[in-house]
């Protein structure tokens, strides 16, 4: 079964930064876009970022400038790092992959387990 572990969660104060990692694992054939989601207390999951198996990058505009989405093919994972952070960015940041499995399958779409990121003002 693929799974998508998140890591580099935590708390930083405001204007620090932090680096987060999505790591996939298990019967994978390939991966195409990647994305980085995040879901404040109380509100709606939202998307932050996206970056094509080639690199093409999209951000939201609340981040753009501060955060860079990359990924590692070799290694099967994808990075957030964070700069500038805000209070405004605590949220819970969730790993998404759009995954085929096999070489005649279709894209699905997997989750991470989501990790903690608190900014204090």
């Amino acid at each position: 079964q693929v799974q998508l572990v998140e890591s580099g969660g935590g708390l930083v104060q405001a204007g620090g930064s932090l680096r987060l990692s999505c790591a996939a694992s298990g019967s994978i054939f390939s991966i195409n876009t990647m994305a980085w989601y995040r879901q404040p207390p109380g509100k709606q999951r939202d998307l932050v970022a996206t970056i094509t198996k080639r690199g093409s990058t999209v951000y939201a505009d609340s981040v753009k400038g501060r955060f860079t989405i990359s990924r590692d093919n070799a290694k099967n994972t994808l990075y957030l790092q964070m700069n500038s952070l805000k209070p405004e960015d605590t949220a819970v940041y969730y790993c998404n992959a759009d995954i085929r499995i096999t070489i005649d399958g279709g894209l699905l779409p997997y989750w991470g387990q989501g990790t903690q990121v608190t900014v204090s003002s």
